[in-house]
């Protein structure tokens, strides 16, 4: 556990399951990318470490190790860690506040404050927190990126709002766009959410579908897509293979 004196300035997670696993790249990207923005890591050095880490995970099980930059004077370690319990479907709350996080576009600094979210959503009897502009727009939960349909368009916040590139959502929408399904970034508040099919994504859960805002006076619509969706998402893990790291580029 990182403390003060052992500051988290980078981390990624993604699912195991027996030595197979989902988006594999996508992780490498968005955490490499953030690691080597910080200037005190080399792409070489990352490579090792990257090779190191997918040799040491285990091959049966379910696990959801996590990959981290840590210190004052940083270095890279991996954590194994046994897979939480997985869900279908989440039940959100809707905080009054806007979002109060320092670097939404890393993962690893706000871990600690988007936790603290997450427990107070399940003392409002839900699993998952809500993140909005100071002005309402939505732009994803705690731990999950948000996606909506409207009609047959399937909807992502607007890019321009700092958010962290979801690696979950971000295979969704390319899978979407690869079978013509049209594609849209829309500021949207909590209300014009009502009767929409809106889902949270993560590498733990893959695709949720939202049951509930809590809190709004917001009531989310069926999951029409649902399960088609879900189902395709868990048919793309592969096996693990130690991957190369490339250039910052594209990256819950």
């Amino acid at each position: 556990m990182t403390t003060a004196d052992t500051p988290l300035l980078v981390a990624d997670s993604w699912l195991v399951l027996d030595g197979s696993v989902r988006s594999l790249d996508r992780h490498v990207t968005r955490f490499s990318r953030s690691c080597l923005e910080l200037g005190v890591v080399t792409p070489g050095e990352l490579n090792r470490f990257w090779r190191r880490t997918i040799a040491a995970l285990p091959r049966t099980g379910a696990w959801f190790p996590r990959v981290e930059l840590v210190g004052h004077r940083p270095s890279l370690r991996l954590r194994i860690r046994p897979a939480p319990a997985r869900g279908e479907h989440v039940r959100v709350w809707v905080p009054d506040g806007p979002d109060h996080r320092r670097q939404p576009a890393c993962k690893g600094p706000d871990l600690l404050a988007l936790g603290e979210m997450r427990a107070e959503a399940a003392s409002h009897g839900a699993q998952e927190a809500l993140l909005r502009t100071a002005d309402g727009v939505v732009v994803e939960a705690a731990s999950s990126s948000v996606l909506w349909w409207e009609d047959d368009v399937l909807c992502a916040p607007p890019e321009e709002i700092p958010a962290l590139p979801g690696t979950t959502a971000g295979l969704v929408l390319d899978l979407a766009a690869a079978r013509g399904i049209r594609t849209a970034r829309r500021a949207r508040r909590i209300d014009e959410l009502d009767g929409r099919e809106v889902w949270l994504l993560n590498a733990l859960h893959g695709v949720r579908l939202v049951t509930g805002l809590i809190g709004s006076g917001v009531t989310p619509g069926g999951g029409r897509h649902f399960t088609q969706w879900r189902e395709r998402v868990e048919r793309l893990r592969l096996p693990l293979d130690p991957p190369s790291v490339a250039s910052p580029g594209r990256g819950r």
